[in-house]
């Protein structure tokens, strides 16, 4: 399902631990333009348990077992640093000196689950992890969501924030909002690197029906289906953001269960628990 660039082993071995006194880093030949191909419903990303999971699959780290004694990036409650982008907060890391790398992380994520490889990367490089809007530490806007939002958002923030040409490294959902805005900003984005890569996010045959759409469709039979939605969705975001939920279903996924520890667990629950989180899980999936 997804239009990604697949890195080689040799790729992803060297992007996580360089060879000494190499200054090479792996970047992708080219990009590819997205395609309708690629695109996924949300109520595909729902039901497959991306989203029902409370958790992104692999919680976007590119390393599940981390060697003993690997540094970690402390955890703050408070978060890190924030940009305003829009009129709205947005929620930022950054590490290290060098050329930089920007991650995003996947759907119901943040900056936190790269909580191991920030602190490596920023040995040779200057690390961002920027939360997406609604997801995090950044604001839970009341707006209408689809991977343009966050690949504006990118795009901006590699503008205002970044300042310098940088490669792009995404999760899931953040993979094709890194995707999009290298192709949206080419002189900016150096490399790219895809992992579980989605694809787009949202239907385009939306606005073609909404015209099909019948009197009695639009009086009566969809906002009785939308009533209902809501109402199963929002079971769906509170079963899903319960601590014991989330450790059943990270664990599931994680190689080593036991980097399923309190910090990960508190990065889900912490902004699940935002007034506005379960709207913006509503408006993101449906």
């Amino acid at each position: 399902m997804s239009c990604s660039f697949a890195a080689s082993p040799l790729a992803r071995r060297e992007f996580l631990n360089p060879v000494c006194g190499s200054s090479r880093f792996i970047s992708p030949g080219r990009i590819y333009q997205p395609r309708s191909k690629c695109e996924i419903s949300r109520r595909t990303f729902v039901f497959r348990g991306i989203v029902a999971s409370g958790a992104s699959v692999i919680g976007s780290s590119l390393i599940t077992e981390p060697s003993p004694g690997m540094e970690r990036l402390p955890f703050k409650p408070e978060g890190y640093n924030f940009w305003t982008w829009r009129g709205h907060k947005i929620h930022y890391v950054v590490q290290g000196e060098g050329s930089p790398v920007v991650l995003i992380h996947g759907f119901g994520a943040s900056a936190f689950h790269w909580r191991y490889n920030i602190p490596e990367l920023a040995k040779r490089y200057k690390v961002y992890a920027v939360d997406l809007l609604g997801f995090g530490w950044s604001e839970k806007a009341i707006i209408e969501y689809d991977a343009m939002v966050w690949k504006d958002q990118i795009v901006d923030f590699l503008k205002e924030i970044v300042k310098e040409p940088a490669v792009l490294v995404g999760n899931s959902l953040g993979g094709f909002a890194a995707l999009v805005a290298a192709v949206g900003l080419p002189d900016q984005v150096t490399g790219v690197a895809l992992l579980n890569s989605a694809g787009q996010f949202g239907d385009g045959r939306k606005g073609s029906n909404q015209s099909e759409e019948s009197t009695l469709q639009k009086v009566f039979l969809k906002p009785l289906k939308e009533i209902f939605q809501r109402i199963v969705l929002g079971f769906l975001f509170w079963q899903a953001k319960q601590p014991a939920r989330i450790v059943s279903v990270l664990k599931s996924v994680y190689i080593n269960s036991s980097n399923v520890d309190d910090y990960l667990v508190e990065s889900i629950t912490r902004p699940a628990a935002d007034p506005n989180a379960a709207e913006v899980y509503y408006r993101c999936v449906w």
